[in-house]
């Protein structure tokens, strides 16, 4: 193997075979080349195994370097061998300032020699193998956060940052190695006086921009490059789960972009792809900037683009599978601005939906929960009406009248799968209006009214699930009591409790129940009465429970929106 497949470019005259005083191969052992070679390939063994092991390697001093500093450091490395204990009385502050100058040294002596002999990779090669094993070395800074606001105070920082520009990606890569162990969460939640100091430097440095520019260059079919690429999207998952609001810089700068990217590229299926869908799920999650931003790169294509796969195909491992899920909950969390629903409308996305939900592979789970957000609250109109026009009654009614049994081609619950089918139903009944309106109150009168007897059904199934979640809080409520405790639940944590029991379920199914009652054929109020009274059932119990939910209605739309639909139900149950 020639010396100048080691660095990034290939020079035009290849480099004489080095001497014995040069740092190539000898007779008589491995010189700095072959050491070089060897720590290029990718270890097959775990991942913490190798990190401990490349952190256990000595460093390299010149003859002339400090021998106190150099034993102090020794100290440090030799230390790891020993299980980890310990090291916070070895690494000190003086320690570190050794680390970091040497470190510093390093740099500049290798930018020097690449610029006194750009052609010349032997003679800079030597310089480049120092550094890399410096980097290496400054791993151990991990094992002692409380230093972080010193290291930046050295201005280390900055130093790290520019290295991720360096000619040779295996620099580069050094570098997002050594970052991603520093801001390995775990490490972070040990001082929040480090975390913060080494976050605030990272940010200043413009540390988001020059990973994402690093990351433009890497390429994954390169073993240590692929590494690499999941390292820089661990940084950014270290660092937005200590500070949220870098989501938005991180998108901003160019993140966001090259997570479609990546997601768009024809490749087989890689650990890395996983890793860009849950990075853009982190990036979209609560975040109307970034939605926003999403549907201006055109990402609601692109994310339907690569769903369109799994309408006839179902993902060939769990690792694909938990991919394919994380786009769905992509696509939803975008939908929750109301732009990017028309972009979805525009994209033929309702009828992608409804060909998965046909199909019954494993998509047909997610493409039931996009439904739902995508149809929900009055931005959802437009949806609802085209969801009727292709023919979605004839795919959402069966799956109403009988819940799929939980298989490896359902993965949610029932009581999932039940919300979300009664929750389109809820939001065509709110939205549709004319023609569409008129086919869907149809629908409840088709088959002797079976839809209306599935309804009361469904009814008191969550009926009954409520009364024993509201036993189970009074009870807690009660001990709370007795027992004198501070932490009493306010009103508004008991109500989500019961939402989450089913309450919610239970209030679409009787809004569904008022609405076609009140708009529908007369046959089918009578249906419905008369279902109640042979199980014992009262109306004052559904008007009772849509009472409560026209008070509670949410942040569905704006005010005017809410005091109108509030308005709207307790005229429904006025005609109940």
């Amino acid at each position: 193997m020639d010396v100048e497949e080691l660095l990034t470019f290939k020079p035009v005259n290849t480099p004489k075979r080095p001497q014995d005083d040069e740092p190539g191969r000898s007779d008589d052992g491995p010189g700095e080349y072959e050491r070089y070679r060897k720590m290029r390939r990718l270890d097959e063994r775990p991942t913490q195994v190798r990190r401990r092991e490349e952190q256990m390697a000595p460093p390299k001093f010149k003859e002339d370097a400090d021998e106190e500093g150099r034993q102090k450091i020794k100290q440090i490395v030799d230390s790891l061998d020993e299980g980890g204990a310990g090291e916070s009385d070895v690494l000190d502050e003086n320690a570190m300032k050794r680390m970091v100058l040497l470190f510093e040294k390093r740099a500049l002596k290798n930018q020097e020699m690449r610029i006194k002999f750009p052609d010349s990779p032997e003679k800079f090669m030597e310089s480049e193998v120092e550094l890399h094993t410096t980097l290496t070395e400054l791993r151990a800074l991990a094992t002692v956060p409380e230093l972080y606001p010193k290291l930046v105070e050295l201005g280390a920082v900055p130093s790290m940052l520019e290295l991720l520009a360096h000619e040779n990606t295996d620099i580069a890569i050094a570098v997002v190695n050594l970052l991603q162990e520093l801001t390995d969460i775990d490490t972070l939640t040990e001082s929040q006086e480090g975390s913060e100091a080494l976050v605030d430097a990272l940010m200043a440095g413009q540390a988001c921009a020059l990973l994402v520019q690093n990351l433009d260059r890497l390429d994954e079919s390169v073993p240590e490059e692929a590494e690499g690429v999941h390292n820089t999207l661990s940084i950014f998952e270290n660092i937005t789960e200590v500070r949220s609001q870098i989501c938005n810089d991180a998108a901003s700068q160019g993140l966001l972009s090259w997570l479609l990217k990546r997601l768009k590229a024809k490749m087989p299926f890689h650990a890395n792809k996983l890793y860009t869908s849950e990075m853009l799920s982190i990036l979209l999650q609560s975040n109307n900037e970034n939605r926003q931003l999403l549907g201006d790169l055109e990402g609601i294509d692109i994310l339907l683009q690569q769903l369109a796969y799994y309408k006839r195909h179902d993902p060939s491992s769990s690792e694909e599978l938990e991919m394919m899920e994380n786009l769905f909950d992509c696509l939803c969390s975008s939908l929750m601005l109301a732009s990017n629903r028309d972009k979805f409308l525009k994209g033929e996305g309702l009828q992608l939906m409804n060909l998965m939900l046909r199909e019954k592979k494993q998509s047909r789970n997610g493409s039931l929960k996009v439904l739902d957000h995508a149809m929900s609250g009055p931005d959802g109109k437009d949806n609802c009406n085209k969801f009727v026009d292709i023919l979605g009654l004839r795919t959402i009614f069966p799956l109403f009248m009988k819940t799929p049994p939980r298989s490896k081609k359902r993965t949610i619950s029932t009581e999932e799968h039940e919300e979300h089918v009664s929750s389109v139903i809820a939001s065509m009944l709110r939205n549709c209006r004319g023609g569409q309106r008129t086919r869907l109150l149809t629908k409840f009168a088709e088959n002797d009214h079976e839809k209306i007897d599935r309804l009361i059904e469904l009814h008191f199934k969550y009926l009954e699930k409520m009364e024993k979640a509201d036993l189970a809080i009074d009870e807690d409520v009660r001990k709370r009591r007795r027992d004198d405790s501070d932490d009493e639940e306010d009103e508004d944590t008991i109500y989500l409790k019961r939402l989450d029991a089913g309450l919610f379920t239970l209030q679409l199914i009787d809004y569904v129940i008022l609405e076609i009652c009140s708009s529908g054929q007369p046959s089918i109020k009578q249906r419905a009465l008369q279902m109640l009274n042979l199980r014992g059932g009262s109306t004052k119990t559904i008007k009772q429970i849509m009472r409560e939910y026209a008070g509670n209605l949410g942040e569905l739309g704006d005010k005017e929106w809410r005091s109108q639909e509030q308005q709207h139900i307790l005229n429904l149950v006025d005609k109940f």
